[in-house]
């Protein structure tokens, strides 16, 4: 019997292997006819190093998640997927990523890009991916190609251009 999906989260943080992801698991949904939760986490460890804490600088990245996200709801609408929704969370990508939000919402498959950070910041903080994918209680699938499986480290100096979904 084959494995059928029918609640598959994606995490998207803005970097190239994301959106990645993000294009993979709109087809992953598409093929499975499940619901794709689209997650954007703001690190809120973030803003602890802020002095003087502003609730308008909050405001303001939260408005640029939503318009984000909101952007990647309209690419997979766009490519024939219609049930897709989106969360904006707060706290540490690694546990809600990894834990929480698919506890609460019953996702049976995680879908996340192989690297989202530099390298150094891996080594300060850790891999978000790394941890997802010992803790999650579901299946992980790393996403390291295209959507032509060319690998991700092959088109790495596109980084830079690449921002939110492409229409």
């Amino acid at each position: 019997m084959l494995q059928q999906y029918k609640k598959i989260l994606v995490a998207v943080d803005g970097s190239y292997e994301a959106e990645l992801a993000f294009r993979k698991a709109v087809e992953v949904a598409k093929r499975n006819q499940a619901h794709l939760y689209l997650i954007h986490v703001i690190d809120t460890r973030a803003f602890q190093n802020v002095s003087s804490f502003d609730s308008a600088m909050v405001e303001q990245v939260t408005q640029t998640a939503k318009s984000t996200m909101e952007e990647y709801v309209k690419t997979a609408n766009q490519a024939g997927l219609d049930d897709v929704s989106y969360s904006i969370e707060y706290g540490a990508p690694k546990t809600i990523i990894g834990r929480d939000f698919p506890k609460d919402n019953g996702i049976d498959l995680i879908m996340i890009g192989a690297t989202g950070l530099n390298a150094v910041e891996r080594l300060l903080i850790g891999s978000v991916t790394e941890f997802v994918t010992r803790s999650a209680n579901c299946d992980v699938l790393v996403v390291r190609s295209d959507l032509e499986n060319k690998p991700a480290l092959d088109v790495v100096n596109k980084k830079s251009t690449i921002k939110g979904p492409q229409k």
